[in-house]
């Protein structure tokens, strides 16, 4: 536990939701895995291996399950502490836990109930004895464990920074060609349509304030979509009409959270790789759909025989795989390949409000 102490003026608390059905799964395995090893170690030949491997799995259970359950119940005010004021707090609560149900179950097997079934062999002799050794064993099992969930918290942070480098990657390979056509179509409008070009100048100075705000890491689904629509506008004054973009995303809930930077990458590479490369231009088509609180995005566009995938659609496909992972864990999916003459990306993931977000 030193790391997670050294730490603790940094984070906050790194326990899991002790309140979900993974982490009661969880407890249980870690249980059962104790129980087994206790039962090999013990041998005990008055009663068994199974006779013995199921008392100490039930005993254990109750521990483990009523210590998940107080952990659900203060989950709220431990993640308010730090690292390692918090991990003395669990740990003292477990072995309060282990300490309650070790005198329970010793007080049960003194019982008269027990002694006149004859069973009271499967009961310790000893208070003392029972209470600590019981005690050092939960304290063992639950330093270990939270040096565990420790252990991966940390990794998701680094995980999660690493994403948002690579977010600030995405932006810094966006900008340079982009830009450099988009002023170079600003300077050819400024004599023939002043008020175009004017026009144009704004767009692509929301375009730049949006992808370059900090505060963009998780928007709505509306504002991703705008963002989308002055890329396109700015594209087409370059490209004409040979760019033509069919959006049908009516059914798709505007108020949506998904990670910035989610819709125009796809656009912008759609427009680079399918649209350019053909004289004749051709169409990207943005499909949505919503259905048992699962969205679907597809984003279609012609592909050339001679057109291969490049490194930086591939940034931009593995970027989106990696934010859609970290929001939405695995519900999140991103699909891309070539499909006969059209490339199709897509996307699909949660439908998850700002209310539930903030209630998570």
């Amino acid at each position: 536990m030193s790391a997670a102490a050294g730490h603790g003026g940094n984070d906050s608390l790194y326990l899991p939701d002790f309140c979900t059905s993974r982490a009661a799964l969880g407890i249980v395995l870690i249980v059962e895995l104790t129980a087994v090893l206790l039962t090999l170690a013990r041998e005990n030949p008055l009663i068994g291996f199974w006779a013995d491997l199921w008392r100490t799995s039930l005993f254990l259970l109750w521990i483990g399950l009523t210590g998940a359950a107080l952990l659900c119940w203060v989950g709220r005010h431990l993640r308010r502490l730090r690292v390692a004021r918090g991990s003395a707090v669990v740990l003292a609560l477990i072995a309060a836990v282990v300490a309650a149900i070790s005198g329970c179950a010793w007080l049960l097997g003194r019982s008269n109930l027990v002694e006149d079934a004859g069973a009271s062999v499967l009961f310790p002799p000893g208070l003392a004895t029972f209470l600590l050794r019981n005690v050092s064993i939960g304290l063992v099992v639950t330093a270990l464990a939270l040096r565990y969930f420790y252990v991966t918290h940390q990794w998701r942070l680094n995980i999660e920074m690493q994403a948002a480098a690579r977010v600030h990657a995405l932006q810094a390979r966006i900008r340079p060609h982009f830009l450099f056509n988009s002023m170079n179509t600003i300077a050819s409008l400024t004599r023939s349509n002043p008020v175009l070009a004017e026009q144009a100048v704004q767009d692509l100075a929301d375009l730049f304030r949006a992808n370059l705000s900090e505060k963009r890491n998780v928007i709505t689904l509306e504002q991703e979509c705008e963002v989308a629509r002055i890329y396109q506008r700015i594209e087409a004054l370059r490209l004409g009409t040979r760019l033509h973009i069919e959006w049908k995303i009516d059914p798709l809930p505007r108020d949506a959270l998904v990670p910035g930077l989610l819709l125009q990458p796809l656009l912008e590479n759609a427009i680079y790789h399918g649209i350019e490369p053909q004289p004749q231009g051709g169409t990207v088509t943005v499909t949505g759909e919503m259905a048992s609180d699962l969205i679907t995005i597809v984003v279609r566009n012609p592909v050339t025989d001679r057109e291969a995938e490049r490194d930086g659609n591939r940034l931009a496909l593995a970027n989106i795989r990696e934010r859609l992972a970290l929001m939405y864990g695995e519900r999140g999916l991103v699909k891309a390949g070539r499909f006969g003459t059209e490339y199709i990306v897509t996307l699909r993931f949660p439908y998850i409000d700002s209310a539930q977000k903030l209630s998570a």
